[in-house]
């Protein structure tokens, strides 16, 4: 199995979804490297990264499934580097 290192831009703007997107990324966190939320309350979203290191749909079904949850949206970036497990 082959797994690419990504990160995961997420924007949550609906307080109520913080909780789905929580269980979401549990659900997930064996591919997870690290996590860094940052609430900015100004504005009333919160902006968290998820650095992944995964197959390449394990990636991508995160990505949608967090885009799938009212009021959040995702972006990916990979790596161009491809590991074999």
């Amino acid at each position: 199995m082959s797994t690419r290192v990504a990160v995961i831009g997420i924007v949550v703007e609906e307080q109520d979804s913080v909780g789905a997107l929580n269980e979401l990324l549990h659900e997930f966190s064996p591919y997870i490297i690290g996590r860094m939320g940052i609430p900015y309350r100004t504005r009333g979203i919160n902006v968290i990264s998820i650095a992944v290191d995964a197959p390449e749909d394990t990636i991508s079904s995160l990505a949608e499934r967090i885009g799938h949850i009212p009021g959040a949206s995702a972006k990916t970036a990979y790596s161009s580097a491809v590991y074999d497990e």
